[in-house]
This record gives C-alpha cells, structure tokens and sequence, in this order.
C-alpha cells in the first residue's frame, strides 16, 4: 500500500543571529502515523514544531502540509491543525471550564459546542477540580485539560510538544494510549519528547541533535541496525557519532 506524506518538511533552517537552532533537516510524517521527534533540551524540537505551525518565520527551507505552503497558506493550515504546547497553552488564572469556553471561542465553537465539550470533560474530571484554576491543579489533570482543548476543533494533524514532560510515569502511559486512540481515529500525530522511553512508542522516530536529524526510521529497526538493546543506548551512540564527526 502507497504512503501518502501529509507533511513534507524540505532543507528546513532556522537562525537567531549567528547560531543555527535547526540546520537545514528535512522529512516527511506519513498519513496516520505517530511520529516521535526524540532529543534533548534545546536540540532544535520545539523550534521545528513552531515553524511547522507557523508560529516562528522561516529562515531558508519550505514545509507543506497537506501539499499547502506554510509559507503563504498558514492560515487555511491552521483550520485542520492541533498544537498543545510545551508549556500546556493553558491561561493560569482561568479556571479550566474558563479555558474551553476561551478557546472554544477563538475555534469558532458556538456556544451550544462549547456547553457541550464542558459537560464532556466534566466526565473525566471532577468539577470541584475544573473550577480550579489552572495554576492550582497538578500537571496530569492540566495535560488532559490542554488536550482536551487542542481536540475540540476535531484536526486532521495534531503537534504535541513535549506533552509528558514534568508528568508522573501512570500519566504519561494514559497519555499515550490516548494518542493510540487518537491514532485508530485516523489523526496523524508529531510528538516531541526528551524521554526517551516513549521513543519506542511512536511508528516512527527522528532524534535531533544540535539541529541536525542524526537518526530516523522505525524504532525496532533503527535498534537491529545498529545492534542496540536499548533506545538508550542507541540514542547515546547516535550523538556521540554526531559530535565526533
């Protein structure tokens, strides 16, 4: 069966004076994948992800989505796209009904929408806690707020940026089979992770290093080919590789 590529990412650069965040790395994120964007702090992710969703100008290379130029048609990309940031993309001092109804609001949710995306997360959380604000409740129940709210406009690609991070080891596995489900749905999901446990949940994985890709492929066989035992170990070998070459 073909591979349709819904992202296609092409010499991708982005630079802040004289230092490359991201330098010149291209791939592509298959229809319904998951694709895990694997690396350390400051390796370039979360610099990708914002240009991909339009968020930071690009310096020299080009991203389509869905065959649309981020470039000149971010605004038709951004009807079909999801991104819950690495910080949650929560307002603090909102209570988290507060922030569905705000951001249901800016989707374009009409109020009937929205009344009913409340009544459904009030399945799943108790409304002593949703009156909480944002600030006062734990970093699990405020990762499925900002899910929750990135899913409400129903996208087709759905960016993930450092989703698990600061979240207990039971919460990052509920994560994930959420984004199994979503995945059955037929979404196409970019998550980018430092812990490189979750490596080997994704279809695929890409690990950056100092803004260039160093390793891409299927986990299991990017493990066989490199005869490793673990994602730890091939991450490892994968950067020293990197910084001796």
């Amino acid at each position: 069966m073909q591979v349709e590529d819904i992202i296609r990412v092409n010499e991708l650069s982005k630079k802040f004076g004289a230092f490359y965040a991201v330098n010149r790395i291209s791939f592509n994120i298959h229809r319904g994948e998951i694709l895990g964007f694997l690396g350390p702090n400051g390796a370039g992710k979360t610099t990708t992800i914002k240009m991909i969703n339009g968020l930071l100008r690009i310096t020299s290379g080009n991203v389509f989505v869905k065959g649309l130029n981020v470039k000149k048609q971010i605004k038709q990309i951004k009807a079909f796209t999801g991104y819950m940031s690495q910080k949650f993309s929560l307002y603090p001092l909102l209570t988290s009904l507060e922030n569905i109804e705000f951001f249901g609001g800016i989707s374009g949710l009409s109020r009937k929408e929205i009344k009913k995306f409340q009544q459904q997360i009030e399945d799943t959380i108790p409304i002593e806690i949703l009156k909480q604000k944002i600030m006062d409740i734990p970093p699990g129940i405020k990762q499925q707020v900002a899910l929750f709210t990135c899913l409400m406009p129903d996208p087709d690609i759905i960016f993930l940026d450092e989703p698990t991070s600061g979240v207990d080891p039971k919460n990052r596995r509920d994560f994930w089979m959420q984004i199994y489900k979503l995945k059955k749905a037929g979404k196409t999901i970019l998550v980018t992770t430092h812990n490189l446990d979750e490596a080997e949940y994704a279809d695929r994985i890409i690990i950056i290093h100092n803004g260039k890709i160093i390793r891409q492929g299927e986990p299991s066989s990017l493990l066989k080919n490199e005869n490793m035992d673990s994602m730890e170990d091939l991450f490892k070998k994968a950067v020293t590789d990197d910084e001796t070459n």
